[in-house]
């Protein structure tokens, strides 16, 4: 092979593992949204994420009726429609399972309630990818997009020896990710909303005293992490086949990222993803691609070893 062949194939998987790493980032994003305020372990996140997949899939279903809405833009408008729907049944789910073992009434629980909520969470999943497998069968689907199989083209380079292929559902789904990040992030920084939830993850005690309802933020801490990590499975599903059992798979690439980036870290847990795409994507060029998710571990135990609290590790104490 040649030597410019190897750099086409190294641009080629460094451009899919920065558009893939993004929406990775999405999702670490809301998963640790979830433990940096109410410091808990979610490991149903893959399956609210699941459950996003499936809103995006059906409401492109209905959206794709109307004329305003077509084929072009309604996988998108549906992703991010998912979000909304999954944050209200994020806000359910909260209110009659998960406050029962977080916040005080986790106080006089063992381990602060640590013990009941890894179980609880666990429970949550199962009920979740069961229910939806009854529910919608176990054969895998995608939402179907025309941009989906086009590319942009972008070379020759170096003569015509070069040439890269930008997946165009790739490269719009990045871009909303990357939209919806900030926008969340302005949230958090200038509303008051995004001050009661810093100020419930930083100090509990204190922010009761100050006038926050710290169970509030708690429910509306949960119900954005699991919307946002819903629009990132939203936005995979139009490049993606997915099934019910699709959350274990991705729930592991989240919690890589979450802890790569820092724990309690937003802006860490993001580029967190984004390094995981990219070892994703990067290492078949020198590994089986069999061996292709053993090196998001490999990356991962590095990190750790070298680094325990993650890259952005001093960000952790702040949601």
């Amino acid at each position: 092979m040649s030597a410019a062949q190897h750099i086409e194939n190294f641009l080629q998987s460094l451009t899919a593992g920065i558009l893939t790493g993004i929406i990775y980032g999405l999702m670490c994003v809301g998963l640790s949204m979830i433990f940096g305020i109410m410091r808990v372990i979610n490991f149903a996140q893959g399956e609210f994420m699941m459950l996003g997949m499936y809103f995006a899939w059906y409401s492109f279903g209905i959206l794709a009726g109307f004329t305003i809405f077509p084929d072009l833009i309604a996988p998108y408008v549906a992703a991010l429609a998912a979000g909304p729907l999954v944050f209200l049944l994020g806000l359910a789910v909260h209110k009659l399972l998960v406050s029962r073992v977080t916040g005080a009434s986790a106080a006089s629980l063992d381990s602060e309630g640590h013990y009941a909520q890894l179980i609880l969470t666990l429970g949550i999943s199962l009920v979740l990818a069961n229910g939806a497998e009854n529910r919608f069968g176990s054969a895998p689907v995608s939402i179907s997009t025309p941009l989906s199989s086009q590319a942009w083209i972008v070379g020759p380079l170096s003569g015509d020896d070069i040439m890269i292929f930008v997946n165009q559902a790739q490269s719009i789904a990045a871009l909303i990710a990357v939209g919806v990040v900030i926008l969340f992030a302005v949230l958090m920084a200038r509303s008051r909303l995004g001050r009661s939830l810093r100020a419930a993850a930083d100090n509990p005690e204190a922010a009761i005293y100050m006038g926050v309802n710290v169970d509030r933020a708690y429910r509306v801490a949960f119900g954005f992490g699991v919307g946002i990590t819903a629009i990132g499975g939203g936005l995979l599903a139009s490049t993606n086949p997915f099934h019910p059992h699709v959350g274990i798979e991705f729930v592991i690439v989240m919690y890589a990222g979450v802890v790569l980036g820092g724990l309690g870290s937003l802006s860490g847990a993001f580029f967190g993803g984004l390094i995981i795409g990219l070892v994703q994507q990067l290492s078949p060029l020198v590994l089986p691609t069999q061996l292709q998710d053993m090196s998001i571990f490999v990356c991962f135990l590095l990190i750790v070893l070298l680094k325990p609290d993650g890259l952005f590790g001093r960000a952790a104490r702040r949601a």
